[in-house]
């Protein structure tokens, strides 16, 4: 049997549960990680022709594919990201650096609580003072469940010992460390908790629990994670890396294109460029969003967008169509027409499916089209007063 057929024959085994997936290489090296509430559907998505070049190149690649099930989608998430941390599979990391991963820390403190924080940002907590969790892939689903986790084992973020009791403590998400309702050794328990169940030490966990406290050894076996599951089923729809686009000129002259990356759903600030149009023609938006285009597009060390939103209507997206046409780049766009109310604009021969999608992410490109253009008018003021 060839890789293919092995594969599809995989897939269509692979059970309706939660788990995490292996890809795998010729060598049997792990080639991509990723998790699920439906392994069986979501490794159905993998076989779709419309899929990224980045995922087609690397189900060219695979060989075959091992699957974990797990209890629930949390522990997936878990182990997705302790399994990641252990082998950083090649196209888990391609595209991405470490700085643009998620991490969830807990330092090692009195009255700790877990933060989350970008890969960027783990130089300001030593590993002998705070324990690291991660790399997450999605800010959304890392805070999700760290929201469940929370109901399972409380933990404060409110001012130790104020006096005050906080509104979390009122409704059981605070042991009340605000008030002095526990112990700082109490706490500490609560804390262990979560680092035993974000370490992927499921059984130790559970063992410690049903002797400590059977009631949570009970939650945690019936999690009910509803949010969660939503989540998931969100971000496994949506585009994972969003760029948007806008030109700001000064009466035709100085002008500037803004590119602004929502990776995730989050806004992804280490990612935003700013172009200086040199070529197009004074007040020509159309030519210089076709400018800023072809230099963004040059920079193959960059990741590759998902979807690409331009700050125009039916003029500027006809325009780029045949730019996009002539230099056979094959990506998809659309537009916001902000003198149609908004309106999303698509080219011609869009499919149903494509514009169903967007238009359920509506907020979402418009909060990247209001950054985009807050982030070219302020960038480019501030590169004009240094001439």
């Amino acid at each position: 049997m060839n890789a293919s057929l092995k594969i599809k024959s995989q897939v269509k085994a692979a059970p309706k549960k939660p788990g995490v997936y292996f890809w795998l290489g010729k060598k049997n090296e792990i080639l991509y990680i990723g998790r699920a509430v439906n392994l069986k559907n979501r490794l159905g998505n993998y076989l779709q022709a419309n899929r990224e070049p980045r995922i087609a190149e690397m189900v060219a690649t695979a060989l075959k594919i091992k699957i974990v099930e797990t209890k629930s989608l949390l522990e997936a998430i878990i182990l997705e990201a302790n399994s990641i941390k252990k082998y950083w599979p090649k196209y888990n990391i391609k595209d991405r650096d470490n700085r643009s991963f998620i991490y969830i820390v807990i330092p090692k403190t009195a009255f700790a609580r877990p933060i989350i924080i970008r890969g960027q940002e783990l130089e300001r907590f030593p590993k002998t003072k705070a324990d690291i969790f991660g790399p997450y892939q999605s800010l959304k689903l890392t805070e999700a469940a760290l929201k469940i986790i929370r109901r399972l084992f409380p933990y404060s973020t409110c001012q130790v010992n104020s006096g005050k009791p906080c509104f979390d403590y009122q409704i059981g998400l605070c042991p009340g460390a605000c008030v002095g309702a526990i112990s700082a050794s109490d706490y500490k328990k609560n804390i262990v908790h979560i680092i035993l169940l974000l370490k992927g030490e499921h059984k130790k966990l559970m063992k410690k629990l049903i002797k400590e406290n059977p009631a949570t050894a009970k939650a945690l076996k019936h999690l009910q994670e509803v949010s969660l599951i939503e989540r998931e089923s969100s971000l496994n729809n949506r585009p994972k890396r969003i760029e948007t686009y806008d030109i700001s000129h000064l009466a035709g002259k100085e002008a500037y294109g803004s590119m602004v990356v929502f990776s995730d759903g989050q806004a992804d600030k280490a990612q935003y460029r700013l172009f200086k149009i040199k070529d197009a023609p004074a007040g020509d938006d159309e030519r210089a969003l076709a400018e800023v285009l072809g230099r963004r597009l040059r920079h193959s060390e960059w990741a590759s967008p998902d979807l690409i939103v331009i700050d125009g209507g039916r003029p500027q997206l006809d325009f780029l169509s045949k730019f996009f046409y002539n230099k056979n780049i094959v990506l998809p766009f659309l537009g916001i027409s902000k003198y149609g109310g908004d309106q999303l604009v698509f080219p011609a021969k869009t499919k149903a499916g494509f514009k169903e999608l967007a238009k359920s992410i509506k907020p979402l490109l418009l909060e990247g089209r209001e950054e985009a253009h807050r982030f070219v008018i302020k960038a480019g003021r501030r590169a004009r007063s240094f001439k």
